[in-house]
């Protein structure tokens, strides 16, 4: 279980890295990129998927965190800050989802 959640600490340090990279190297800033993106089917298509995944991991959390207040404090955030939250979110609640997978709770 260690093993996994450094690859998953690995990939949302090499997902944010590569986000400010992206922020540095496009001068168009992100709001036109979108704007072009979405005259392009496949990057519709992307983006649909990517926040259809989104929902699922929202939901996901939803029904693993005890309180409202927590359940809401890693959900929404999910839907600006990504698979970097979303990862953070398992690699603390790991030991917790995997005791519960494997007792059937």
């Amino acid at each position: 279980m260690i093993i996994l959640r450094l690859c998953l600490v690995f990939g949302a340090v090499a997902l944010s890295a590569a986000i400010l990279w992206a922020l540095g190297a496009d001068t168009r800033g992100l709001g036109p990129v979108i704007v072009e993106m979405l005259h392009e089917p496949w990057s519709l298509v992307t983006l649909l998927d990517l926040y259809l995944g989104f929902f699922i991991a929202a939901i996901f959390v939803v029904f693993f965190e005890r309180s409202h207040l927590w359940s809401t404090f890693w959900a929404v955030p999910i839907f600006f800050l990504g698979n970097v939250w979303t990862a953070l979110w398992v690699v603390i609640r790991l030991p917790i989802i995997a005791s519960k997978l494997s007792s059937g709770n």
